[in-house]
């Protein structure tokens, strides 16, 4: 086994089981994923003026007293209202070892509904950045960006990855492995990590994304394929590969490319560059080993891209490169992989939304 890498889901039930990582309430199977695991919210909320880091020699609970402006007790459930911002305690607790770091992502759905939620922590620097041997407690910072949510005690918006040692494949690294494991179709786009582009050319018809509509009911987080589509978005539709970002606006895209991640190796997606547009392409970033992998010879996965737009309307082009994935190393192969060993509600997927609308996809 590497000393360097992601730690997969075996290590993070050796880490449980040590009291690396603590909860009140058990921490169930279903949180612990190929190479991170979900966090769970607490029971309260404050609802905060700003949002905030807690800087060096900081608590977090200091920090809620100078911003908060009420709490809410979630315990049977509360609206999370669009446009405000909530600090909620995470029932997870951390006790780092030496040499361990760990860094948070929205999960799929919670991107996909531009929920904009971040972890903060003690003496935090840094959004969804855990330093190296951190012991204290996790917070989730949680703004609504286009729809108001219901949320609960339990309910998983975030998730973590634990990491040992420099685990980042270079250039030419990720080159070797494009070679031997075909991370995407055709040639590549190796610069800091791979490239990918957005698909405004689908193969049938001419649905291309989807567009959040400004003024929407409630969404209830537990409620699975529950909505109709056409109450939250506008169908976007373009026969010419090429489309508008309105500023302001959140869409729902696809990659062009099916992504291929091996079961040696994790990925996250980061933005390309701030020059290439007035746009944000990035909420939920963590791609898990085995994701577009199939034994028999898989042809990968497609990325759907949850994307805002800034300042200035802009001109999103058929295949542009829009961000780019960045490989890691796992320290071993875990015991499951992202849809082949358990539930996956995005493996083999092209232009999706979140799960919890009805013909979605």
């Amino acid at each position: 086994m590497s000393e360097r890498g992601v730690l997969p889901s075996q290590d993070l039930r050796a880490m449980i089981a040590r009291g690396e990582i603590t909860a009140p309430a058990e921490i169930e199977d279903a949180q612990i994923q190929p190479a991170s695991l979900d966090l769970r919210l607490g029971t309260r909320a404050w609802r905060v003026r700003a949002s905030f880091l807690a800087g060096k020699g900081n608590p977090v609970s200091e920090r809620l007293k100078l911003f908060e402006m009420h709490q809410m007790d979630l315990t049977d459930g509360a609206v999370l209202e669009k446009g405000c911002v909530y600090v909620v305690p995470l029932m997870e607790s951390l006790a780092l070892p030496a040499g361990v770091q760990a860094v948070a992502n929205a999960k799929s759905s919670t991107g996909r509904l531009d929920l904009l939620t971040r972890v903060i922590t003690d003496d935090g620097t840094e959004f969804d950045r855990v330093a190296e041997g951190y012991r204290g407690p996790l917070y989730a910072e949680i703004c609504p960006r286009s729809f108001s949510v219901l949320v609960r005690p339990g309910m998983r918006l975030n998730q973590i990855r634990f990491r040992a040692g420099h685990a980042v494949l270079d250039d030419d690294e990720l080159a070797t492995l494009h070679a031997t494991q075909t991370l995407v179709p055709g040639t590549p786009v190796i610069s800091q990590g791979l490239g990918f582009s957005v698909d405004l050319r689908p193969d049938n018809g001419t649905l291309v994304g989807y567009r959040a509509k400004p003024h929407t009911g409630v969404i209830d987080l537990d409620r699975i394929a529950a909505y109709d589509p056409r109450d939250f978005w506008e169908e976007l539709h373009s026969d010419n590969g090429r489309i508008i970002l309105d500023p302001g606006a959140f869409y729902i895209l696809v990659s062009r490319e099916a992504v291929h991640i091996p079961p040696d190796y994790a990925a996250e997606m980061a933005p390309f560059l701030a020059m290439v547009g007035e746009f944000r392409v990035h909420y939920a970033g963590f791609f898990d080993p085995g994701f577009g992998h199939d034994a028999a010879g898989g042809t990968g996965s497609r990325g759907v891209l949850e994307v805002r737009c800034h300042e200035a309307p802009f001109v999103l082009e058929h295949g542009q490169i829009v961000g780019r994935l960045v490989y890691e190393h796992m320290r071993t192969r875990p015991t499951r992989l992202y849809g082949a060993d358990m539930a996956s509600n995005y493996q083999g997927q092209g232009l999706k939304l979140a799960k919890h609308f009805r013909m979605a996809g």
